[in-house]
């Protein structure tokens, strides 16, 4: 079941809030704006349901499936594109998956996978032949996170998403021990205790960070935010877009959207935030399903930013994707899409 469906399914109450005295700068358009052909890559394979997300590095290019039967991963060569192997079975075993939320494809030796129902991270390494990947470090995040979505393997730790509403970003130990906290979530709005796991749903975000930039970048699920994160200098920018942030209702603690998709992937280069956006409305969504029309799922628009949030160009895709890969040293960006049974495409920007 998609997303979208699984959202006009519920009905809800509305949340209680206020408005508070905060306000952030808004971008209205982009200086620039361009449509993207896709080609379409044809694999030599049929192994995906749902195509989510997709990382290359080293001449290798690794697929997240997310609602795969046997396996949550797949690699292969690249740029041929030759199948190499599957890693991250399904099951309930010690060394299998219940599900796989995140990945993060740092070097050969170093491709960390993220399984929030186990709260366990897994860190894969490519043999030598490049026809296995196998296990070599497994971590389990402290139960006190209650439930990881997204993460990134720092130096000293981990840094993972807040689900509890209360904080922005957790920090962990290499043991992946909880060790502080850090900002808020930055609503415009005030909302009661009670209701604040339900906001962490609703701003559920997707991030990525850039090592040599030192350079968190957060785009919201739902909504259309977006959030820059400076460790080097401790700077903090937020940008609203015209969609402005999250709204939502509540049905028994849990968060029900009424506003629209937002963005469902992010990627940081030294230059650039390239972000993937829906903007599609559940009110447009619910109306088509309950007509029985075919809903397509992704985004057609990839947003461009500068390292200060500032709007650079808008590209609109004849093909809706989900997840990216940028190289801008080639001018191309790799994306999944989840409609179609050929799930790979390349964009030349």
């Amino acid at each position: 079941m998609s997303y979208y469906v699984y959202i006009v399914l519920l009905i809800g109450s509305l949340v209680s809030c206020s408005e508070s005295s905060r306000h952030f700068p808004r971008y209205e358009d982009f200086p620039d704006e361009k449509a993207l052909n896709a080609q379409v890559i044809h694999l030599d394979t049929a192994l995906f349901r749902y195509p989510f997300r997709v990382a290359v590095k080293e001449g290798i290019a690794i697929i997240m499936d997310l609602h795969n039967v046997d396996h949550f991963f797949h690699a292969f060569s690249y740029p041929e594109w030759k199948y190499m192997t599957s890693f991250g079975k399904r099951g309930e075993g010690p060394e299998e998956m219940v599900s796989a939320d995140c990945f993060r494809f740092i070097s050969k030796d170093s491709i960390w996978t993220l399984d929030a129902n186990k709260m366990r991270t897994t860190r894969w390494k490519i043999e030598q032949n490049a026809n296995k990947i196998v296990p070599i470090e497994y971590v389990d995040m402290d139960k006190r996170l209650v439930r990881t979505l997204d993460f990134y393997p720092m130096e000293s730790g981990f840094l993972v998403a807040d689900y509890l509403g209360e904080y922005r970003q957790k920090w962990t130990d290499r043991q992946g021990r909880w060790i502080h906290s850090t900002n808020q979530i930055p609503s415009t709005q005030e909302y009661s205790e009670t209701s604040r796991p339900a906001l962490a749903q609703a701003w559920r975000s997707f991030f990525d960070y850039n090592p040599r930039k030192k350079i968190i970048a957060m785009a919201t699920q739902l909504g259309e935010v977006l959030e820059i994160y400076n460790l080097e200098d401790s700077s903090l920018i937020i940008k609203y877009g015209p969609q402005g942030e999250p709204l939502f209702k509540i049905s028994q603690s849990e968060s029900i959207p009424i506003g629209i998709m937002g963005f469902s992937d992010i990627h940081i280069t030294d230059n650039y935030i390239y972000t993937v956006f829906h903007g599609c409305s559940f009110k447009d969504i619910a109306q088509a399903y309950q007509q029985g029309k075919d809903i397509e799922d992704g985004g057609r628009y990839i947003y461009v930013f500068d390292l200060k949030g500032n709007p650079v160009r808008k590209y609109t895709l004849d093909h809706a994707i989900y997840g990216i890969n940028v190289d801008e040293d080639t001018g191309t960006i790799l994306a999944t899409d989840v409609n179609s049974n050929d799930p790979m495409l390349t964009f030349k920007i």
